[in-house]
């Protein structure tokens, strides 16, 4: 039996700059917008990726990781399967919650909101800019169902590859897009000692109201 891991001992210090209430827009949007725009600057790595989290019909809650296609004051929209597992507990309860974390520059951003469906012409104007391969992967997988192995993949791959290569890659009538309206968005910025620096936004009435948290 291996020695167990001293998981206590991982840890870093963190120097990253203050933030305050003077320093954030009103909007969580505008907010988010700002950070997303320097977490690219910054070079992060998939800046896009989110984790979300639905819950089943027994409670138990579900996490993956998706990637942030599109936002503005509507919402935040991904693509994916609509019969996979997280399409199914959204059908059934649309509140969920979305995690951004930027472990380059010291920030997480946490949204709850509730999720619907796109439009199939929203979805398409999307699905017309991803890659043709991409576009083919769409078709091939059935998300979340068990199958027998890798060669069923590449094998279906390859039947559709054939199949469409005389024109445009259709849209899967079971693929599409989700848009995630915030009802709550945390704005979290790591300081020294632990003493992070914690901002949330609710919705009150037609705005937003705007607390600082203990960290």
């Amino acid at each position: 039996m291996t020695a167990p891991l001293d998981l206590g001992a991982l840890r870093r210090d963190y120097a990253t700059r203050p933030l305050g209430r003077e320093d954030l827009a009103a909007d969580p949007v505008l907010q988010f917008q700002q950070w997303f725009t320097e977490a690219l600057d910054a070079s992060v790595l998939d800046p896009n990726a989110m984790s979300i989290a639905t819950v089943g019909d027994d409670g138990q809650p579900s996490l993956r990781m998706v990637l942030l296609k599109y936002f503005d004051t509507a919402g935040f929209v991904f693509y994916t399967n609509l019969e996979s597992r997280k399409a199914r507990e959204m059908a059934n309860n649309s509140r969920v919650a979305l995690l951004f974390y930027w472990a380059e520059i010291g920030r997480q951003v946490r949204i709850t909101g509730t999720a619907t469906r796109i439009s199939a012409a929203e979805s398409l104007r999307y699905f017309l800019t991803r890659p043709r391969d991409s576009q083919i992967g769409a078709w091939v997988s059935e998300q979340s169902r068990v199958i027998e192995g890798r060669q069923f993949l590449e094998a279906r791959f390859a039947e559709l590859k054939a199949r469409f290569a005389a024109g445009d890659v259709p849209l899967p009538t079971f693929w599409g897009g989700y848009r995630v309206q915030a009802h709550t968005v945390e704005f979290w910025q790591a300081r020294e000692n632990r003493l992070h620096d914690r901002f949330s936004y609710c919705q009150s009435g037609t705005g937003w109201t705007i607390n600082r948290l203990a960290p």
